[in-house]
């Protein structure tokens, strides 16, 4: 299938699907006639998991990791375990970092009293 339809099919932008093709991370199998980059559904598969895992939040090296693994009949659920365990870190540490300042702001939202006079605890923290 063309870029195109292998796009659809993966569910990315056509940029993508170059992009990744160009940093060798998903390889198009060949070329038509004319010098078209063709898909086949192995391919295709390729694409919907390294999407699939972006959206986890790999990196594009960690993907490439991964992907390798995907491909090894040999490999161990160990590895990839290990891989899918320290992104879960790091997601859980995002997390509360994110809450901390959720909590942070919240605070100085209810702290303002919003009405017209110039002192405001928020500018007061951010200044």
């Amino acid at each position: 299938m063309n870029i195109s339809s292998a796009a659809k099919a993966a569910g990315l932008p056509v940029k993508t699907v170059r992009y990744y093709a160009d940093i060798g991370l998903v390889n198009a199998p060949s070329r038509s006639e004319v010098g078209y980059r063709t898909y086949d559904d192995a391919s295709v598969r390729k694409l919907a998991f390294v999407r699939r895992s972006r959206e986890f939040g790999f990196s594009i090296d960690e993907c490439r990791e991964l992907l390798g693994l995907y491909q090894d009949g040999d490999r161990t659920s160990a590895e990839v375990k290990r891989i899918a365990s320290k992104k879960l870190q790091e997601i859980e540490d995002k997390q509360r970092e994110l809450q901390s300042l959720h909590d942070e702001l919240e605070h100085l939202v209810k702290s303002c009293r919003g009405d017209q006079r110039p002192d405001c605890p928020i500018m007061d923290y951010l200044g």
